[in-house]
């Protein structure tokens, strides 16, 4: 009986944040680790099912750089990493294209579906929503050239926004098209950044492989649940926060300058983490906001 009330406790605890963020969009980037691991792919999934269920409106933003790298592997075409981001020649195209916007976007959409969910793949194929342009990249002064990479600079805001009302969840690859029906690759930070701003969204998730920005890099036990804009601009210029986590701060900060409520970092890995940091008063990663 005990067990039944604290579940029942948990579920109303959980009510006052379903209300709040019911028909509010959120932003969600998957990748890294998370798309390797099955079964936590999986249970992330559940997550996004229920919140869509519960009244919110989730969007899926995702990457696929292992699967693209195994992909290369195969092919022989080996991988050349410009300042983080991977060069992309047409041949690295065409396998970009195959794997993250068919097999990968594809594969997450079959999973939602198979787990009771509605979803909707917005690639090449069915619906590209990201209306972008070649990237120009400046390192010391000088422009790195890095083939067919782009950024985002528009999206078809009517078709995400008009899947979700219809309760469907969409799944959108980090691929963008131009003008002139040119096909570019893009860093899936970046892109969920650009979705969530253009969106309007309530609230942008990165799943990680950490649970969240720490004083101490080192020391989970250090885990900071709540930033303002502040006080993760002096942990940046401390030193608290460095390498791989300054440019998804960085990214961050710049999402909530132009709109966006909260951005999230969290641990994909942990069970329903989803879940836990967006429906529980506690949390159990860093969100950053104004």
């Amino acid at each position: 009986m005990q067990d039944a009330i604290q579940k029942a406790d948990t579920l109303i605890e959980a009510l006052g944040w379903i209300r709040q963020f019911r028909g509010k969009t959120t932003v969600i980037k998957l990748g890294g680790s998370i798309m390797k691991d099955q079964n936590a792919l999986r249970h992330v999934l559940v997550d996004i099912v229920f919140m869509e269920t519960v009244g919110m409106r989730p969007v899926i933003v995702h990457g696929g750089g292992a699967a693209i790298s195994q992909a290369m592997d195969e092919a022989g075409i080996a991988a050349n990493f410009i300042c983080g981001r991977r060069y992309t020649d047409e041949a690295t195209l065409a396998i970009v294209e195959k794997v993250l916007a068919g097999e990968v976007n594809q594969g997450l959409a079959d999973l939602i579906e198979e787990i009771g969910g509605r979803a909707m793949t917005l690639n090449f194929e069915s619906t590209p929503v990201l209306i972008g342009e070649k990237l120009e990249l400046t390192v010391d002064g000088e422009v790195v050239d890095l083939g067919f990479v782009g950024r985002v600079t528009e999206v078809e805001r009517a078709v995400i926004e008009n899947l979700c009302y219809a309760g469907t969840i969409p799944v959108i690859p980090s691929m963008c098209i131009d003008e002139n029906d040119q096909k570019f690759n893009v860093n899936a930070d970046t892109a969920a950044t650009t979705v969530a701003q253009l969106l309007g969204a309530e609230k942008l998730v990165f799943l990680s492989d950490v649970n969240g920005v720490r004083r101490d890099k080192n020391d989970a036990g250090t885990l900071i649940h709540s930033l303002s804009i502040g006080e993760a601009r002096e942990l940046i210029a401390s030193g608290a926060i460095d390498s791989g986590m300054i440019p998804k701060v960085e990214a961050c900060l710049d999402t909530l300058d132009r709109g966006v409520q909260k951005v999230h970092i969290i641990d994909g890995r942990i069970r329903h983490s989803l879940l836990l940091e967006i429906y529980t008063s506690s949390g159990i990663g860093t969100q950053i906001t104004k």
